[in-house]
């Protein structure tokens, strides 16, 4: 089966923000036919779309995939809720973990639960810092601009630092 170039947004700002980036990550790399092949630093940002929250922390995870855009979306699903997510806080709202398919190799969709590639990547500093750690020629298949170009671009003004575990 041949598998696709995926990236995936995550991020947690409830609990333990560390251990369920590090949980989904495995999480990720045991669903079928896929391997994680890079993950970015973790980055500390302040909450997007809704104050009065506490940070996240945002992750940015490669992987390689086999299971369609449509079945990777259920297993995303799946492992947030197994993490501790609720679809109950409304959007922006605070989260346990939260899993978003940015892009899915070169594929367009545009379906009632699915964007690919998600509509706000290069508006959302969050996202791009990360995923220009580990990707910064990745092409944008509907923009044509890479992500290095489109971190420049961003004006998202809110603060991503880089940040380590500790213990």
């Amino acid at each position: 089966m041949t598998s696709a170039r995926v990236f995936l947004g995550m991020g947690s700002n409830l609990g333990d923000r560390f251990s369920r980036l590090e949980q989904a990550a495995e999480l990720i790399a045991k669903l079928p036919d896929t391997e994680v092949v890079r993950l970015s630093s973790v980055y500390e940002t302040e909450p997007w779309g809704r104050s009065g929250q506490p940070d996240f922390l945002n992750q940015v995870a490669e992987i390689r995939t086999g299971l369609s855009p449509a079945g990777l979306l259920e297993a995303c699903r799946t492992i947030e809720q197994r993490l501790g997510r609720r679809r109950t806080c409304g959007r922006w709202g605070p989260r346990f973990i939260d899993i978003d398919i940015l892009y899915f190799g070169t594929a367009v969709m545009d379906e009632e639960n699915l964007r690919i590639p998600h509509p706000a990547v290069a508006g959302r500093r969050f996202v791009l810092e990360p995923l220009a750690e580990i990707a910064p020629g990745f092409t944008d298949p509907e923009s044509g601009r890479t992500v290095a170009e489109m971190l420049k671009a961003c004006v998202d003004g809110g603060a991503v630092r880089r940040v380590i575990r500790d213990g």
